[in-house]
C-alpha cells in the first residue's frame, strides 16, 4: 500500500490547469478573407497582369496631369516650330501646326480612355440587367428578348456606329452610344447563361422558398454570385471600345476638331507619315500599350475570379 501511495505522489496532476501559451497549441490559426481579397492576392501573384495594371494607372495619371502642368496646350499652334523632332521643349517633338504631341497623346488618352470606360459601364448596366431578366423569367420571355439580341447581333457592330455617329454628328457623345449599343449584346448573353444555371442552385431555391421576392433573389444573389465572369467581361470591353473610338477617328468621323483622340492623332500624321514617322509612332503606340495592358489585366482577372484555379 505504501509503494502504491508512493507511485500516485510521482504521477503528476491529470487536471492540473493548461498555460495559456498552451490551449490553442493544436489549433491551425489561418485568416479569413472575403472574396474580393482573396481575387487580389492571387492577382498580384500573375506578374503580366500587376504589370498591366500599374501601366493603365501610370497612363491615366499622365493623361490627367501633363496637360494641366506643360506650359502649351492640346491646341496651341507655333507655326515658326512645325514638325520639329524631339526636343527638351517638346519631348515628343511637334505637329504640322507646331503643337506639342506629347500633350496632344496625353490629352486624346483623356477622351479614348474615357469613351473606353464608359461605353463599357453602360453596357455593364445594359446587358446585366437585359441578361438576368431573360435569364430569370425563361418561357417565352425569354425566348423574345434572345431573338432581339439575335436580330442585333446580325447587323455589324462598325454599321451601327458609324450610322450613329453620322446621324448625331461627330461628338464623344454620339460615339460613345454608338459603342455602348454595339457592346451590351455579348454583355447579355454571358449574365443570361450565368443566371439560369445559378438558378437552380440550392441557395436560390432556399431563398425562393423562405419569401424573397424574384427581384431580391434576381439582384441580391442570382447577379451577385455572377459577378466575377461579368469583370472580366468588363475588362475585355474596354478594350474594344477604345479601338473602336481609335478606329472611328482614323476614318476621320472621330471627335472634332480641335479635340483629338488617339485615332484622329494618327489620321492627321497619317498625311505626313513618309516624311515624319515618328508621328505616326506615338499615338498608334499609346492604342497598343493600353490595349495589350488592359488584355493582361482581364486575363488576370479572370484566373484570380475564378474559384476552380484557387
Amino acid at each position: 500500500m505504501d509503494k502504491r501511495n508512493d507511485e500516485l505522489q510521482l504521477t503528476p496532476d491529470l487536471f492540473e490547469k493548461l498555460d495559456e501559451s498552451e490551449k490553442n497549441a493544436e489549433k491551425i490559426t489561418y485568416e479569413s478573407k472575403t472574396y474580393f481579397q482573396d481575387a487580389w492576392i492571387r492577382f498580384k501573384k500573375n506578374k503580366l497582369a500587376l504589370a498591366g495594371l500599374c501601366f493603365i494607372i501610370f497612363m491615366v495619371i499622365c493623361c490627367i496631369f501633363i496637360p494641366i502642368i506643360s506650359p502649351y496646350t492640346y491646341d496651341g499652334q507655333d507655326m515658326t516650330n512645325v514638325n520639329s523632332g524631339m526636343t527638351l521643349q517638346h519631348l515628343l517633338g511637334t505637329d504640322k501646326f507646331g503643337r506639342d504631341i506629347l500633350v496632344r497623346v496625353m490629352y486624346g488618352g483623356r477622351i479614348s480612355l474615357s469613351v473606353g470606360a464608359l461605353a463599357a459601364f453602360i453596357a455593364l448596366i445594359i446587358g446585366t440587367v437585359y441578361g438576368a431578366i431573360s435569364g430569370y423569367a425563361g418561357g417565352k420571355v425569354d425566348m423574345v428578348m434572345m431573338r432581339f439580341v439575335d436580330m442585333m447581333y446580325s447587323i455589324p457592330d462598325m454599321l451601327y456606329i458609324i450610322l450613329i455617329v453620322v446621324v448625331f454628328e461627330p461628338s464623344m457623345f454620339s460615339i460613345l452610344l454608338g459603342i455602348s449599343i454595339s457592346s451590351w449584346m455579348g454583355m447579355a448573353r454571358q449574365v443570361r447563361a450565368q443566371v439560369m444555371t445559378l438558378k437552380e442552385q440550392e441557395f436560390s431555391l432556399a431563398a425562393f422558398v423562405l419569401g424573397a421576392s424574384k427581384a431580391r433573389i434576381l439582384f441580391k444573389h442570382l447577379i451577385i454570385n455572377s459577378m466575377g465572369p461579368i469583370i472580366v467581361s468588363v475588362t475585355m470591353l474596354v478594350p474594344s471600345a477604345i479601338f473602336n473610338e481609335a478606329f472611328l477617328g482614323f476614318l476621320g468621323i472621330g471627335v472634332p476638331v480641335p479635340q483629338a483622340s488617339w485615332g484622329t492623332l494618327a489620321n492627321d500624321a497619317r498625311q505626313i507619315m513618309m516624311a515624319y514617322p515618328l508621328q505616326v509612332v506615338w499615338p498608334v503606340l499609346a492604342i497598343c500599350l493600353t490595349m495589350l495592358a488592359l488584355n493582361f489585366i482581364g486575363d488576370g482577372l479572370g484566373d484570380a475570379l475564378d474559384p476552380k484555379k484557387k
